[in-house]
């Protein structure tokens, strides 16, 4: 069994939470999977929407896809989450992805 495999066998036993949607979402997005990884990512921050990591991943994932408009929307969403955080790094990404997006 591969990783995607165990965490949505995880899932599947309604073990629902952010962390195994980070998890599933992150997985997803290395094998280049994108409309799961979305999905999967889009779930984690519905379910702790304070979860900055999470958003910075799903701004990737949506960038990855080419839904730049999306993706933008979710590094602003997640910039304020990890400045009110004190998350200063993930904040400082963010930044960057996001100058890097509308250029």
């Amino acid at each position: 069994m591969n990783i995607i495999e165990n965490l949505e066998a995880l899932l599947a036993k309604g073990q629902d939470n952010a962390l195994l949607r980070f998890s599933l979402g992150s997985a997803y997005l290395n094998a280049q999977k994108y409309p799961e990884a979305i999905e999967h990512l889009c779930r984690a921050v519905e379910l702790d929407p304070g979860y900055s990591a999470a958003w910075k991943l799903y701004g990737k994932a949506l960038a990855d896809a080419g839904r730049t408009g999306e993706a933008a929307a979710a590094y602003e969403r997640g910039i304020a989450v990890a400045e009110r955080k004190k998350d200063i790094q993930a904040a400082r990404e963010m930044k960057v992805f996001l100058k890097r997006l509308k250029k």
